[in-house]
């Protein structure tokens, strides 16, 4: 079977030669008991969390969403799933992990009609192509029950197949930017049709450098195609998005309460070079899913090693593993065969794996960004989850400045590997309070400034947040591979700098579709 039913007679191929702002709070609860706030910042009364329904989803996806579980939407969703149903443009402020791609996902499949060949109707431009997989697998069903196909379109996969398929028509495509524009150049894709268009991660886009890439497509598609961004930031080019492709956009903010989530629980242990993996090993072995996070590719291929002799299962994901490789790591740990996922800055957005309860950082981050967006992959959604931070002594000086960007003030507690609170981290209270001398205002012998180098010179690793506004222009993803996406790992995926995901068709999707395909055609 294929994966999704294409509707009958699909047109023939043509040749193609002031805005209203809704801030939400959600809860440390549930989502139900969020307090939205007035736009001059008072709280009013909140009432009863609406249903999907209340909100104005069809009842054949309200039916398929309860299905798979889910029945009482997200603060994003209830604020965003109006507007965009109503085909207004939607300019959303939310953090990963807060129910996104559903606040998109419905009204995009809804509004979404039959395609010609190479012709989609709706886009969505992603960062990365573990998202481009990530959203074609949240969106299948509902795009099943309304027999629309979509493709996933990245780089490091054949190119060909993704021309096959769009030849075939594709209602819904979803794609980085950097194969979408090999395949505009190629004449094998024309965006003259898209009718809506999606920029998912806006932030990681423009850290990433995708932006120049993104306008090129932008620049392409009607003026008058409804446009939703989404972005954990909306200041600097992610505005200048805004401005130049959204028109009178719904402007709506969910602002978490703490530094990611309310559930979250931080810790920085003190470590020295000679315990540090041992240290590691012990954490590790109290914990059921853990994504530990490390600066280089190398650095993670032999954390893997280590741990796997210390009768650990690791997997690792970087830019040098093949589609494949990373596929295959991803889904086990996904399954649960696989308890340890070692990672760049690759999978520091976008990926939403449920249950996992710990992030550790083997490598500080760059900076307080680099932070949020790593720990950001556990206590999603209201879960619990511990975040802890391995920290060298000549590192405490730069950690203790992410901290007091990060507005935390945990101190750096030194544990040897024999220490039992090692076992258990959650339940152990840590104390607070950063050294005097590096007070909020205060400053160190050591400015900014090299700590800044230091993170643009991990590049693309340091890059995370993603997405930005679909409109046109098109254009050749050209794309750096400097020393950035060397040592982050997040090098593109067909070696264009996209990062760690560009371009092309959700290979899972596909083969499922031609698999299905064939079995029918048997």
């Amino acid at each position: 079977m294929s994966l999704f039913t294409r509707r009958r007679n699909a047109p023939a191929d043509d040749s193609f030669s002031s805005t209203d702002t809704v801030v939400h709070t959600p809860p440390a609860t549930a989502p139900s008991e969020a307090s939205p706030t007035s736009e001059d910042g008072d709280v009013v009364d909140a009432p009863d969390t609406p249903s999907f329904e209340e909100l104005g989803v069809p009842l054949d996806m309200v039916e398929i969403l309860e299905k798979r579980g889910i029945t009482s939407p997200f603060p994003v969703q209830v604020l965003t799933i109006p507007d965009a149903l109503a085909g207004r443009d939607v300019c959303g402020k939310a953090k990963t992990g807060s129910g996104k791609t559903l606040a998109f996902g419905i009204p995009l499949v809804d509004r979404t009609s039959t395609a010609r060949s190479r012709r989609p109707r709706t886009l969505v431009l992603v960062p990365t192509r573990e998202l481009a997989n990530q959203v074609a697998e949240a969106l299948t069903p509902l795009a099943e029950a309304r027999e629309l196909w979509l493709m996933a379109i990245y780089g490091g996969v054949s190119i060909n197949r993704q021309i096959a398929g769009l030849r075939e028509g594709v209602d819904l495509a979803i794609a980085t930017p950097g194969r979408l524009n090999d395949l505009l150049e190629r004449g094998d894709i024309s965006l003259e049709d898209v009718e809506m268009v999606v920029i998912d991660e806006a932030d990681q886009m423009a850290d990433m450098g995708f932006l120049p890439q993104v306008e090129r497509i932008l620049k392409l598609i009607d003026r008058d195609a409804q446009t939703l961004l989404f972005s954990a930031t909306l200041d600097g080019d992610i505005g200048k998005l805004v401005d130049r492709y959204q028109h009178d956009p719904a402007h709506h903010e969910v602002i978490s309460e703490t530094v990611t989530v309310d559930t979250l629980e931080q810790r920085f242990i003190g470590v020295t070079s000679e315990t540090k993996t041992e240290v590691t090993a012990k954490i590790l072995a109290g914990a059921s899913r853990t994504i530990v996070f490390v600066r280089t590719t190398h650095g993670a291929d032999r954390l893997v090693r280590v741990l796997g002799k210390q009768g650990l299962t690791a997997h690792q994901i970087h830019g040098r593993k093949s589609q494949s490789q990373r596929e295959k790591a991803l889904d086990a740990f996904a399954r649960g065969k696989c308890p340890i996922l070692v990672a760049t800055n690759v999978a520091a957005r976008g990926l939403h794996i449920d249950d996992v309860d710990l992030v550790l950082h083997f490598d500080p981050p760059e900076d307080a960004k680099v932070y949020l967006h790593r720990s950001g992959r556990t206590a999603r959604a209201g879960a619990e989850g511990l975040v802890v931070t391995l920290v060298l002594p000549e590192q405490e000086r730069d950690v203790h400045q992410i901290e007091r960007e990060a507005g935390i003030d945990y101190e750096v507690v030194s544990m040897s590997p024999d220490d039992a609170r090692l076992g258990d981290l959650a339940s152990w209270e840590p104390p607070h309070g950063l050294p005097v001398e590096l007070g909020i205002r205060g400053g160190s012998s050591r400015s900014q400034a090299p700590r800044k180098a230091r993170g643009a010179a991990a590049g693309v690793q340091g890059n995370r947040n993603g997405a930005s506004r679909p409109r046109r222009d098109g254009g050749r993803s050209t794309g750096t591979r400097g020393a950035a996406g060397r040592n982050s790992g997040a090098r593109n995926s067909d070696g264009r700098g996209e990062g760690s995901a560009d371009a092309q068709p959700s290979r899972g999707p596909w083969r499922r579709r031609a698999n299905r395909r064939a079995a029918s055609n048997s």
